[in-house]
């Protein structure tokens, strides 16, 4: 270039290009830079050649080495179900009930249960199964339709109220505010009375005249001492456990506005071992029951005006 100059302080020549009177010296590019470029070339053509990496209308090439990331997830995903093979194929061939009968089923179950749930399960009922406002604590003892093993393993096979499966859990409360069934006063009153059931309220005018209503609306479902019903998912009104919170202000939103939460049906995302498992491992988490034959259905002091379900708790 007609710019190019030798510098006179370093006899170097420049490169010709000038910014505001700073010129850049054409100096050569360090040895061991150069050798280093050529040698990410070298690396990179080998690299093509052996690796899967020139890109084809359905799959990229496949390497001299035949091997590829996707391949070998492949393999050891294979290997790991041929590993468990023996495993699910003896949780499948055994009924649920029966797994407590073998301790070490119960446990590889237990554990399967427990990475399934992390999964599937989590962003509901929490990563300690402790549950949230509206979802329900796994790890207690309080029950809507039974903690047994069977009984767990078909509620999350049909779900709760899920419209795709005929065999899902049913249980219908009904807006006795809403709906206009009370007016605002016996709602206050009936909250009053289900909060002394469990000894959050004091007995007072309001819990006596709350009984009454209780009586004649509620107790067909959740039982003249308002301890629920499981045939109808019914909570147990008089402990200390409560889903949508138990102050009063909670209690009587409750009763105005019914709850209806829903929960997938599992058994048509999941195979049935992994319900299984799953169930396996809710049961595992302290509140779990033994098997035992359904009970009788909750006496009602008098019929109610509408069916009940899923109240308060």
């Amino acid at each position: 270039m007609a710019d190019r100059r030798v510098d006179e302080a370093t006899g170097v020549e420049t490169v010709g290009h000038e910014w505001d009177g700073i010129e850049e010296l054409d100096n050569p590019m360090p040895r061991w830079w150069v050798l280093t470029f050529y040698a990410t070339i070298l690396f990179a053509i080998a690299y093509v050649v052996v690796y899967p990496a020139i890109p084809g209308r359905h799959k990229a090439s496949d390497g001299l080495w035949n091997w590829s990331s996707r391949g070998a997830l492949a393999a050891e995903t294979a290997a790991a179900e041929k590993a468990r093979g023996p495993v699910i194929a003896a949780l499948a061939a055994t009924p649920i009930e029966q797994l407590p009968a073998n301790p070490d089923l119960m446990e590889k179950a237990v554990a399967g249960g427990k990475a399934a749930f992390r999964v599937n399960c989590v962003q509901c009922h929490g990563s300690e199964a402790q549950g949230n406002r509206g979802y329900p604590n796994l790890a207690d003892d309080d029950w809507l339709w039974g903690g047994d093993l069977k009984t767990i393993e078909t509620t999350i096979a049909h779900g709760i109220r899920f419209a795709g499966d005929g065999q899902t859990r049913q249980s219908l409360m009904p807006s006795f505010g809403r709906d206009g069934i009370l007016p605002p006063d016996q709602v206050s009153d009936v909250a009053d009375y289900v909060r002394s059931l469990s000894g959050e309220q004091a007995a007072n005018a309001a819990t006596r005249r709350g009984a009454a209503i209780f009586a004649a609306n509620c107790a067909v479902c959740h039982g003249a001492d308002g301890k629920g019903g499981r045939q109808v998912g019914a909570p147990n009104l008089a402990d200390q456990i409560w889903l949508y919170g138990g102050a009063k202000a909670d209690v009587a939103a409750s009763v105005t506005n019914a709850h209806a939460g829903v929960m997938p049906a599992w058994g048509q995302r999941l195979d049935p071992v992994t319900v299984k498992m799953l169930a396996a491992y809710v049961h595992s988490l302290g509140g779990g029951e033994k098997f035992a034959p359904a009970p009788a259905a909750p006496v009602a002091a008098a019929p109610a005006a509408a069916p009940a379900g899923a109240a308060a708790k």
